[in-house]
């Protein structure tokens, strides 16, 4: 059986970090692949240029920054380490984009020109009430420009307009959305666990 692309999404505070690094424990040796994590932007030159930038860089340029890194992890880290029959769980992909670009000024359709060619995965959406994560925020140290701009209500749906847009005939994405509210981490990877496991894996 093939190994396993999944990203995990959702707005800033919802907790994508805990749980895909859960996901990734849980997953190592399911089906017989080792699992392994990675997150978005990457931890290359470039990703921790755009993570020191995001004061300064903005709109098109950040845009474009965004999907130039993202094209490089999925050429050099994720197909590799799929080909290798590693599950691959990221911490952000394409949806961060269409979500935090968006917030940043830019339309729907520019963004996703940008990340057309971005290699499908199965993503779990993460959703909890918008005044929980808007607590979690506060309880920050700092904020990054983009969690100052947005907020979670706009997040979140956002998130459900990429969602629909690539559930379209066009695009098919496997998806499904997670209600995380007054869970604990372990049992929201159960259920995301259980959804991997009943869909249908290619031989």
């Amino acid at each position: 059986m093939t190994a396993t692309f999944v990203a995990v999404e959702g707005p800033n505070g919802v907790g994508k970090t805990t749980i895909a690094g859960l996901l990734t424990q849980r997953m190592n040796g399911w089906r017989g692949h080792e699992a392994v994590l990675t997150t978005e932007p990457t931890r290359s030159p470039l990703g921790d240029l755009l993570r020191a930038s995001e004061w300064t860089l903005q709109g098109r340029a950040l845009a474009l920054a965004l999907a130039a890194d993202r094209a490089e992890h999925i050429e050099s880290m994720i197909i590799p380490a799929l080909d290798r029959g590693q599950h691959v769980i990221t911490d952000r992909y394409v949806q961060s984009s269409m979500v935090l670009q968006r917030i940043d000024g830019l339309d729907p359709d520019e963004i996703w020109t940008y990340n057309q060619y971005a290699l499908q995965c199965t993503t779990i959406y993460l959703v909890d009430r918008p005044d929980v994560i808007a607590a979690r925020l506060a309880a920050r140290s700092s904020l990054t420009r983009l969690e100052l701009t947005g907020s979670p209500e706009r997040e979140l749906e956002y998130y459900r307009d990429a969602a629909a847009f690539l559930a379209q005939p066009d695009h098919s994405w496997t998806q499904h959305t997670v209600d995380c509210h007054g869970r604990r981490p372990h049992d929201i990877v159960d259920e995301i666990f259980l959804l991997l496991s009943q869909e249908r894996t290619p031989e």
